[in-house]
């Protein structure tokens, strides 16, 4: 086995699933999960040439003794774990006044919560190994705002701070740790958005359109390749210019 191995949250669908389909198509082993197995995953199974570099397991994110499994089952199968993508997150809209606590708390436990879980477990392993890279894939919403999305907001600057401290505590031992803050893609998380929402957003981009999942993929290989060996604790704003 050549390639890198990694976990991926969340490579079921949207932005995940094009980074755990990057990471195959370049002959990386990679791990992920979601609640669901969906046809992609599937697909992936079935593809003799991918299927030996390939695990998924069913689980929620929310689990905290699954998650540990996995990261063991993981080092267990490719023998290392090289690189971790906090991906799995989701966003309830709505003004906060009126927000069911369900919801604030799905957001903490999904996008906050389990990234610390998994890099906890993830790092561990490489401490031992001296080596590895997290990604945290947090938002421009993280540092920007965006009215309806308060919670959801806290959730991605959070991931921020994480990076950043958790790059200094790994750091002495050769273990990168950055984040990426995509602008709004075109992915069933901008699903929400009516058409005039979207062409709002648009017309403040200066690119003029929404990011894709294959504008993420190349970071996501650069920080996870030796070619980011000397970039950690920083964020990359993936964004058409929107923030600019």
């Amino acid at each position: 086995m050549t390639g890198r191995v990694v976990i991926v949250s969340g490579g079921s669908r949207g932005l995940g699933a094009g980074i755990v389909q990057g990471l195959l198509d370049r002959g990386d082993s990679v791990s992920t999960f979601s609640r669901s197995k969906t046809a992609t995953v599937k697909q992936w199974e079935s593809n003799s040439t991918m299927a030996d570099r390939f695990n998924f397991a069913e689980i929620d994110v929310r689990d905290d003794a699954a998650i540990e499994e996995l990261v063991r089952s993981t080092k267990s199968r490719f023998h290392r774990i090289d690189g971790l993508v906090n991906n799995a997150g989701v966003a309830r809209d709505g003004v906060l006044a009126l927000a069911p606590i369900d919801d604030i708390d799905q957001m903490l436990d999904i996008n906050l919560r389990s990234a610390l879980i998994l890099a906890k477990h993830v790092s561990r392993l490489m401490l031992g190994q001296k080596s590895g890279s997290i990604i945290n894939i947090s938002s421009i919403i993280a540092e920007r705002g965006f009215s309806g999305l308060a919670g959801y907001a806290a959730t991605k600057a959070g991931m921020l701070g994480m990076t950043r401290a958790l790059a200094r505590e790994l750091g002495p031992r050769n273990i990168r740790v950055n984040a990426i803050a995509p602008g709004y893609l075109d992915t069933e998380m901008s699903g929400g958005l009516d058409e005039e929402q979207k062409n709002q957003i648009i017309r403040r981009t200066p690119l003029g359109r929404l990011g894709t999942v294959e504008d993420i993929v190349p970071i996501v290989d650069f920080l996870l390749s030796s070619a980011s060996a000397f970039i950690t604790g920083q964020t990359f704003t993936v964004d058409g210019g929107a923030t600019v």
